[in-house]
């Protein structure tokens, strides 16, 4: 079923939202009152419906759910004072006032869930050939063991890449992103690449009691499986190098190789140094005070840290993804998880083979956490890269290494 109003098109079943043809970021549960309120729009629809329906019953703060009114208005284009879509009826409650053409086809402008377009190109840049073709991105839903739904993609044919998830993605934004695409898109070229938007943000739940490093690893088995994949290669990257290595440890018989780029296998509360604990300090302050803000100025902080070197549209990609990705509360508990992480015990048990890759410079994770990365995993390699951005632009001089070191270790 899909409700067509104004140039928005919401599909029910295949769960998105689009404006024209672009897809906009929405939380699930804020998904879930928009459908509600289309649904309902013959009515007024009052607090203790909204309630039963999107909570279960479950008592809220009202502050949590005017958040979830105004999110819901913000991402149909509307707000609090024009209420041209979602009305606002004093003591009554809210309803959807905008008109809505409903049927099982939306415009043919807009492209349905999980049929994202884009060119992907070879990993083989070296070869000078240009395989581009037209990929699909297939988007699903799994459940973990504490009935948290997980939204992953899958994407192109050949041997099953898995990428675990990393400090804040969102599946169909970064699929366009000026600062993830070149990536993703070359790993699809000989690969059917399976990722997933961890707990917490993304197209995956925000709404979750549990935010730690067994659940972070209890989510990658629960892709897994969903997929029914029997070995793979694993590709962790950031925080994801530390899950992506527990999960190794425990599943050594699944995994094929392991690839690791820019992690650390200790937090920065773990690494017992009085600067990375005031810095782990500073940053959750950080979040707490700024990270929901229209103004960017908290974000760009991060933004800064992570690509330095990034163009000023790669930048703006970059904040909006922090907006779109999350909400504060979540940051905080995320970014508190991931500083606690220590790994360093399973180091040592890792028996796949294993690629470690650090840029010298990198401002979030030190160079020295990659090195004794490698240092510690029996028999990995570790290749040092030239640059300073967390993530590895097109633009990079270490991208057409960083890409071939990646393409001759999976298929050596």
């Amino acid at each position: 079923m899909q409700f067509v109003f104004g140039d928005y098109a919401l599909d029910v079943s295949r769960r998105e939202l689009r404006h024209g043809s672009g897809l906009v970021a929405i939380e699930p549960q804020v998904f879930d009152l928009l459908v509600y309120l289309l649904q309902n729009r013959d009515r007024v629809v009052s607090k203790d419906d909204l309630l039963e329906a999107i909570w279960g019953g479950r008592i809220v703060s009202e502050s949590t759910l005017t958040s979830r009114i105004n999110a819901a208005r913000r991402a149909v284009g509307d707000s609090g004072e024009q209420q041209a879509l979602i009305r606002t009826i004093a003591r009554k409650g809210i309803r959807f006032v905008g008109a809505v053409n409903e049927g099982k086809t939306a415009d043919t402008n807009m492209r349905p869930v999980g049929q994202t377009h884009a060119a992907a190109p070879s990993l083989h840049h070296d070869m000078g050939q240009d395989l581009r073709q037209d990929m699909r991105q297939d988007i699903h839903f799994c459940t973990a063991p504490d009935g948290v739904r997980i939204a992953y993609a899958e994407v192109g044919h050949g041997p099953p890449l898995v990428k675990t998830a990393n400090w804040l993605s969102h599946l169909e934004f970064d699929w366009q992103s000026p600062v993830w695409k070149h990536l993703l898109h070359a790993l699809t070229a000989n690969h059917r690449l399976i990722r997933y938007d961890a707990r917490g943000n993304g197209l995956s739940d925000w709404e979750v009691n549990d935010i730690s490093f067994e659940a972070f690893v209890r989510d990658l088995e629960s892709v897994v499986e969903a997929t029914g994949l029997q070995r793979f290669d694993l590709l962790g990257m950031s925080q994801g190098c530390a899950v992506s290595i527990a999960y190794a440890v425990r599943h050594p018989e699944r995994v094929s190789r392991l690839v690791l780029h820019g992690g650390f296998a200790r937090g920065r509360r773990k690494r017992g140094s009085v600067t990375d604990t005031e810095q782990s300090d500073a940053v959750l302050t950080l979040i707490r005070h700024g990270w929901g803000q229209e103004n960017p100025a908290f974000r760009q902080i991060f933004t800064s840290l992570f690509i330095p070197g990034g163009s000023a549209e790669q930048m703006q990609w970059f904040n909006d993804l922090q907006r779109i990705t999350t909400s504060p509360e979540n940051a905080v508990r995320i970014r508190q998880a991931v500083d606690e992480i220590d790994v360093s015990n399973l180091l040592a048990r890792v028996k796949v083979p294993t690629l470690v890759l650090n840029c010298r410079n990198d401002a979030v994770h030190p160079f020295e956490e990659g090195r004794q990365l490698a240092a510690a995993i029996p028999g990995a390699r570790f290749v040092a890269l030239e640059g300073s951005n967390h993530v590895i632009l097109e633009s990079d001089p270490a991208w057409p290494r960083f890409i071939e070191e990646i393409s001759n270790f999976l298929q050596s």
